[in-house]
């Protein structure tokens, strides 16, 4: 439940709902730092809510399969089922749908 106490780690659980998001996207979509995005799935990955899966070059998030964690499962089903027409949940996941990593890390590059 400590996991969840952290509004931006609700953001990070309400957008993989949504879909599978790498970091960088994820930092796009929230406007915070990848530090502070990084430290946020590792507390949620801790906690049994998150996991990660590497496809190439990148790493997915998502929210973790069914198993062995009855606790996180249940605060799982019930996110799931709230908060879905919050203004915030609503813009993240419009946003979300429009981030792109291959022109995120594009545009880092040009701006470095």
């Amino acid at each position: 439940m400590k996991a969840l106490a952290d509004r931006n780690r609700v953001r990070i659980v309400k957008l993989l709902q949504h879909k599978a998001m790498c970091v960088c996207e994820l930092t796009a979509v929230l406007g915070i730092s990848q530090p502070s995005v990084s430290r946020h799935l590792r507390v949620l990955r801790d906690a049994g809510l998150v996991s990660d899966e590497k496809k190439g070059v990148w790493i997915d998030y998502r929210l973790a399969d069914e198993g062995d964690n009855p606790l996180g499962e249940a605060l799982l089903r019930l996110l799931a089922e709230n908060l879905e027409d919050d203004r915030r949940v609503v813009e993240d996941r419009a946003a979300a749908d429009l981030a792109d990593r291959i022109k995120i890390l594009g545009h880092r590059k040009e701006g470095s």
